[in-house]
């Protein structure tokens, strides 16, 4: 029996599987909307990754699961075994009690398939992000010739009193006395934002068969982890069946977790903890990476004119919100005069509109490339410039935004900020797997993602870190700009005055 949950309100592609099996996500709209990890060598697979999806009432959204044996290490899900499938709508999920419904598996005549559990809620507007480190001591030893081979679980409770999967950590051979690589996880995955919420972590010894060994386990909360920032918080792990036949028995083990960072996403910029604090000091990520990027490409520009975006927040004075509004405040004209104009928008707007979900790619992508498509005679090309926090909620959309662009004469840079996940920018990043919407390919390679994080000088020189993240987003641009003309047949053009040279706009 497969488990795995939907969280309505937010969309997210994500991939989840089972055993040497794999449930490849609904299809949405007629599309593949994305995969489960695998699970190896099990028939019972819990996933971790979830489906995040916008909810509409009064549509019926179709949704159909797709369950595979993964047996190789292709991508291609022709090479994997089928068994079984079954169809629902969203509505129906939600609907049920307690957001959970079980559905059979179909698709092999007169096989019993097994059955797929599906859990929804609607998410919280939290985007906090939490990084936190675990280590344990004297745990129980599992292994007849080692010792233990530790992992953990985590899992965040339900309004009905069960517990959803949301975390795995990696495991760690032959140790009592583990160490656990830290990670970084939102926070309204462990709790949809209420703190208070019960957090469950059980403790495993990990075996090749998948039969693993239960050590222990203990709860607690988001709030207990909090209070462990910057020192340790030290939980006794307790094996219940040992507990009830052992007398003399006092725990399995210790776990201590440290909570290393929490970053407020869409806290108040005037806070420390928001990527969008405005430091008098200093730049913080985001402006760091407008500066680095622009102050190479506006030397491309003639007039020096950059339209900017934001996208994701409530405006004044109605607090509309918007995916894609001019960081000038004036609709009829989103140019800012040089690079430093675009900062001063930027700052200024972090002073007037309230940050808020759910973060929307497609509106901007789409807003350039309406301007883009007026302008196919290889005169001008087009870079739109996006910084994130790596929250994307409009993958599907997204996509087609993408392939529809690159037919035009644009490219697009991401740059990542923070320490969240990045796996839905990695996707949009064809340098590998082509982009693709409804079995359709971008005809170009327009996207280039890097998260900045992998480019921060550990000294803290902010010159140094912003010099290697430029060198790295733009070393694409002059091959996509070449290969657009190229399958166009656009030739270069003789020598022109100065007032004649084509423009290479930049849009942020």
């Amino acid at each position: 029996m497969a488990h795995t949950d939907i969280n309505y309100g937010v969309d997210v592609s994500i991939e989840v599987l089972l055993d040497e099996v794999s449930l490849c996500n609904p299809c949405f709209h007629r599309g593949s909307f994305g995969r489960t990890e695998v699970i190896d060598n099990t028939l019972n697979p819990n996933f971790v990754r979830k489906f995040f999806l916008d909810f509409f009432f009064e549509e019926k959204q179709n949704l159909r699961f797709d369950v595979y044996n993964v047996d190789s290490r292709s991508s291609n899900i022709s090479k994997f075994d089928f068994l079984g499938q079954t169809f629902c709508t969203l509505g129906e999920i939600i609907g049920s009690t307690g957001g959970r419904l079980e559905n059979s598996l179909s698709g092999i005549p007169g096989k019993k398939l097994g059955a797929i559990i599906f859990t929804a809620e609607e998410l919280s507007n939290c985007r906090d992000i939490a990084t936190m480190q675990l280590c344990a001591n004297k745990l129980d030893k599992k292994d007849f010739f080692g010792k233990s081979d530790p992992f953990l679980v985590f899992y965040r409770s339900n309004e009905d009193g069960t517990f959803t999967i949301c975390h795995k950590t990696e495991v760690v051979k032959n140790t009592l006395n583990p160490v656990w690589q830290p990670f970084t996880i939102p926070v309204r995955a462990l709790c949809n934002g209420d703190y208070d919420r019960t957090v469950k972590v059980d403790v495993y010894d990990w075996d090749r068969d998948g039969s693993h060994d239960f050590i222990g386990e203990f709860t607690t909360s988001y709030r207990d982890f909090s209070r462990g920032q910057n020192q340790f918080n030290v939980y006794e792990v307790l094996n219940p069946k040992k507990k009830g036949k052992k007398k003399k028995y006092i725990n399995s083990g210790t776990v201590s977790t440290y909570l290393l960072n929490l970053c407020y996403v869409t806290g108040d910029p005037s806070q420390p903890t928001s990527l969008h604090y405005m430091n008098p000091y200093q730049m913080n990520a985001y402006a760091m990476a407008l500066k680095a990027v622009g102050d190479i490409i506006q030397d491309y520009d003639s007039d020096k004119l950059f339209p900017a975006y934001g996208f994701g927040a409530k405006l004044p004075p109605d607090g509309k919100i918007s995916h894609a509004f001019p960081l000038s405040g004036d609709n009829e004209n989103p140019n800012c005069v040089g690079i430093e104009g675009v900062l001063e928008a930027y700052f200024q707007s972090l002073r007037t509109v309230q940050l808020y979900g759910p973060t929307n790619f497609s509106p901007v992508i789409n807003q350039v490339a309406r301007s883009a498509q007026d302008v196919t005679d290889g005169s001008q090309y087009f870079v739109l410039l996006m910084i994130t926090d790596g929250v994307i909620s409009d993958m599907l959309q997204t996509k087609e935004a993408v392939v529809n662009a690159a037919a035009l004469p644009m490219s697009i840079i991401i740059i990542g900020v923070g320490p969240a996940e990045f796996d839905a920018m990695e996707e949009l990043d064809g340098d590998e797997v082509r982009v693709s919407f409804r079995g359709h390919f971008a005809e170009r390679d327009i996207v280039q993602f890097v998260p900045f994080r992998d480019y921060m000088d550990r000294s803290g020189n902010q010159v140094l870190s912003m010099a290697r993240l430029a060198k790295d987003v733009l070393a694409e641009i002059p091959e996509q700009l070449l290969g657009f003309m190229k399958t166009r047949g656009i030739e270069p053009r003789p020598a022109l005055t100065t007032s004649d040279l084509p423009d290479l706009h930049r849009h942020i």
